[in-house]
């Protein structure tokens, strides 16, 4: 998708894959036909740059056709280059300013408290967004409210756009933090499907706001991207985009070397 749109972030969308796939074809409860159904759970991609890997699953469970993937980026086209809710079927929010997603959720956890509403929200963020302060405000809050029906997930791929996280402004000990501010937190591989599942299900279960720290791979499954920071926000040349498919077992999205009309 990004090769064929020439730009985007697949870094940090292939460290999020599994974890979106649990959730969108395991652990959510959402219903593909009609996106807006009142009983399903909530996920708010926080770092919204992860868009290719939300729109591949969303496409895949069916909210659209899969054909649709290679439209990413273009202009007129319902898939953006940062997931818009106006536009995308599943999408919860709109996202790409990096912090703000569990500041909109705990506002959803709390209204659909509110409104009794059964839902459970699930946010994911990346480590390197968590130097925003607005996440520390809002891991506060959460606690405060005793948000049971929240699930904070940290993609810690260990890389952002400047560098290793730990460099640029280290975060460390996640785990912890998000302890002390009240949480139940746990660490787990974020790409073991096994450990992964059991976490998000572990999240509904309470008192209490929840985090799960994922340890991933920025750039996992392709050799010349993994944990390299160059790859996130660069699109691979077709040459590099068949070595990264063939790599991944994967596929070419239908329409990539034609323009498919919107």
């Amino acid at each position: 998708m990004v090769a064929a749109a020439g730009s985007g972030h697949p870094g940090g969308s292939l460290s999020a894959a599994d974890i979106i796939a649990a959730l969108y074809f395991r652990v959510l409860r959402h219903k593909p036909g009609d996106p807006g159904w009142h009983g399903r759970d909530r996920f708010i991609l926080s770092k919204g740059h992860g868009a290719p890997a939300l729109y591949a699953a969303l496409a895949r469970s069916g909210y659209f056709p899969v054909s649709d993937l290679a439209n990413l980026r273009k202009i007129d086209c319902h898939l953006q280059g940062h997931p818009d809710m106006h536009k995308t079927p599943g999408v919860e929010i709109s996202s790409g300013s990096l912090g703000q997603g569990l500041s909109v959720s705990i506002g959803l956890a709390l209204a659909m408290g509110l409104d009794g509403l059964p839902g459970h929200i699930f946010t994911l963020l990346g480590d390197g967004e968590s130097q925003e302060g607005e996440v520390w405000e809002a891991a506060m809050a959460a606690s405060h409210f005793k948000l049971q029906n929240l699930t904070a997930i940290i993609d810690v791929n260990g890389l952002q756009i400047d560098g290793f996280t730990k460099d640029v402004m280290n975060v460390e000990p996640l785990a912890d933090k998000y302890a002390a501010f009240g949480w139940r937190s746990r660490a787990i591989d974020g790409h073991d499907m096994e450990e992964i599942i059991n976490a998000l299900e572990w999240g509904r279960t309470g008192p209490g706001p929840t985090a799960v720290i994922a340890k991933t791979v920025k750039g996992k499954g392709v050799s010349f991207m993994e944990n390299n920071a160059g790859w996130h926000g660069k699109a691979p040349t077709k040459g590099e985009a068949a070595l990264a498919l063939a790599e991944l077992g994967g596929e070419k999205v239908a329409g990539e070397e034609e323009p498919v009309g919107c």
